[in-house]
């Protein structure tokens, strides 16, 4: 692990990725292996850094807990379903980890003995000072919270200094860019602006919790390779949200 004076200005963060990301949607591929592993390369790259790494990944590519009344199941049902599918996700994140012989150990949420870690605050913590990337799977363990939930509320128990979403845009717009060629990037913003904004940056539960612990939220593009060492590294990345 590099030395603490080689560290940007996080020593932790809390790093959220969309499930969609590691699936392959228009070949019907739910799961890209090509994806986890290329991925797994640059958070190994990141790991270098010396910043401890805690992950929560969501389960879209696989399944979504509201997708489950069109099955005919409730929402606690589906939900539940949805926790599983961060579940596979996260062992996949893990097993490209291990390939690569980046150290990474699995925590759920819900009990899972034979699969994963049971998720308790103090061994989550003394696995990220080991120099582990710590992935968090199951969600909150309870229906009717997202995994930006979950994000939100894992960075403030574990105390990192930035919740950095990786999404498929550049960052936070004033209006759709896919939709709005004049759309406006918002470098830095704050949560009251946001808020005043009504900006879709995470769910309502997540926003506020990072509002209320004072954790900014930088938002950049998962697929522009660099932009999560940029993250760490302090330098202009995406879109940050702060007090």
């Amino acid at each position: 692990m590099a030395d603490k004076s080689d560290l940007g200005p996080y020593k932790r963060i809390l790093l959220k990725l969309s499930g969609e990301v590691f699936g392959r949607a228009d070949e019907g591929r739910c799961i890209d292996p090509q994806a986890f592993a290329e991925f797994a390369v640059r958070l190994k790259e990141a790991h270098a850094t010396g910043t401890e790494i805690a992950i929560v990944i969501g389960g879209g590519n696989i399944f979504r807990g509201l997708a489950g009344e069109g099955l005919g199941t409730d929402r606690v049902i589906g939900d539940n379903m949805g926790m599983l599918a961060t579940m596979i996700n996260s062992l996949a994140l893990a097993a490209a980890c291990k390939n690569i012989d980046l150290p990474a150990v699995v925590m759920s949420a819900t009990h899972m003995p034979k699969t994963a870690e049971m998720y308790i605050q103090t061994k989550a913590d003394k696995h990220l000072r080991e120099g582990k990337i710590v992935i968090l799977g199951g969600g909150t363990g309870n229906p009717f919270f997202t995994t930006d939930s979950a994000a939100a509320l894992r960075a403030a128990e574990l105390g990192a200094d930035a919740l950095m979403k990786a999404t498929k845009g550049d960052g936070i717009f004033d209006s759709d860019p896919a939709r709005n060629d004049g759309a406006k990037l918002y470098a830095n913003i704050s949560y009251a602006e946001a808020l005043k904004q009504q900006l879709r940056i995470m769910d309502a539960a997540a926003f506020s919790l990072c509002r209320e612990n004072g954790i900014p939220i930088i938002v950049f593009n998962f697929f522009k390779e660099s932009e999560l060492g940029n993250a760490l590294a302090g330098k202009p990345t995406g879109s940050l949200v702060h007090n």
